[in-house]
């Protein structure tokens, strides 16, 4: 297939969900983890769900780099822009995510902070040489995809001494949040989180390859399938997770090789090397402290490093009492599970991180799925008197 009408064809989905339908075995449960919530949002958009049999159930991950940045975090970014009066730069998205008091970067911008939204790393860099008197700060967020273009503008401010630059990095790392998920006591001790394979991340494995999600396979007994965010994609990595499964093995499989290698994008990988390197222990909205999840920067570009410059120090937040994004985020309760879902909490007035992003599940379902889940569950309770 060359073009993407033919990954959204609704005759060879329906081909996929029959084969889907006459592998799985009777009176076995089969639950897989999208990572990833490009996987997330196709699932609900495309009433994938609805095509796939009864035993066969799609557990949400926590796969939305907005969705899993702690508030912590963004009140640093707040604080940089009120208090300390710089231009502070980010993605669209991220300016929605709820803070501390109500509070979010674009309401911080609608008093008074110079908050931008810009589209690109390279964009931030651009408004600082433009206004050389200011201190332009940009939030830097994302997974293994969008951690090689703020390496390159972290080289490119050095290499120009661009010295009213620094980024916030808050870059967060995809196997590792995996790991954590498998030794959680939700997965291996109480089992009210049954995995049986993942539907691994599609744009993390072009630039990390296929190759770290090997380790998954060997040590945790888990399959991995690799696949892209068309329908199709999803829907062939979903059967392809069914055979393994049924043949009792756990590999790590490619769906998307028309765009992923088993080593990835190797220059990125060096490139992101020579500037970043791992942090400790890193929070994750809804997951905790998850340890070695995180970059930083690196020492020889600590004059760019906004924490370094501005002396910065985090403080963890909790999450609001009756959101319940923290349970979502770790396959624990689904969006209609939430009190605040649909009602107080919609993504024009978002109450957790999970409904600002359209990756986000909330946010997917609401959009998508809200109507199909209330009448599941009314079913299910006239299913029961």
């Amino acid at each position: 297939m060359k073009y993407i009408d033919e990954f959204r064809d609704g005759d060879s989905a329906r081909h996929i969900a029959a084969n889907i339908a006459a592998e799985v075995q009777p009176g076995k449960r089969y639950s897989f983890m999208e990572f990833c919530g490009g996987h997330t949002h196709a699932i609900s958009r495309y009433g994938i769900a609805g095509m796939l049999p009864d035993n066969v159930r799609m557990i949400h991950g926590p796969g939305c780099p907005v969705c899993v940045l702690p508030i912590g975090r963004i009140d640093l970014a707040i604080n940089l822009a009120l208090e300390r009066g710089v231009m502070l730069c980010t993605y669209g998205d991220t300016m929605r995510v709820p803070a501390s008091e109500g509070l979010s970067l674009i309401k911080a911008k609608a008093r008074g902070a110079d908050v931008r939204m810009v589209y690109s790393a390279t964009d931030a860099l651009k408004l600082a040489e433009q206004h050389p008197e200011r201190e332009v700060v940009f939030l830097a967020i994302g997974f293994e995809t969008t951690t090689p273009p703020t390496a390159l503008i972290l080289r490119d401010a050095c290499a120009r001494q661009v010295d009213n630059f620094s980024v916030l990095c808050c870059h967060v790392l995809t196997p590792a949040a995996i790991t954590h998920i498998l030794e959680s006591a939700e997965v291996r001790q109480l089992g009210t989180v049954p995995i049986d394979g993942f539907v691994g991340p599609a744009h993390v494995s072009i630039v990390i390859g296929s190759q770290p999600f090997e380790h998954f396979a060997e040590e945790y007994r888990k399959p991995v399938v690799v696949a892209g965010f068309e329908p199709l994609d999803v829907m062939q990595g979903i059967l392809m997770l069914v055979r393994q499964v049924n043949a009792g093995k756990a590999e790590v499989q490619n769906e998307f090789s028309r765009a992923v290698t088993p080593e990835g994008n190797v220059a990125a990988q060096n490139l992101v090397s020579q500037v970043f390197e791992l942090r400790e222990s890193f929070e994750w909205r809804g997951l905790g402290e998850v340890p070695y999840s995180a970059l930083k920067i690196r020492p020889a570009y600590a004059a760019w490093d906004a924490e370094v410059k501005f002396d910065l120090h985090y403080k963890s937040v909790p999450d609001h009492k009756q959101c319940e994004c923290g349970a979502i985020l770790r396959g624990v309760k689904r969006p209609v599970d939430c009190k605040l879902f649909g009602t107080v909490c919609t993504p024009e007035t978002p109450m957790g991180s999970c409904m600002v992003s359209n990756e986000g599940a909330c946010a997917a379902h609401y959009s998508y799925g809200r109507f199909q889940a209330v009448a599941l569950i009314n079913i299910d309770q006239v299913a029961t008197r």
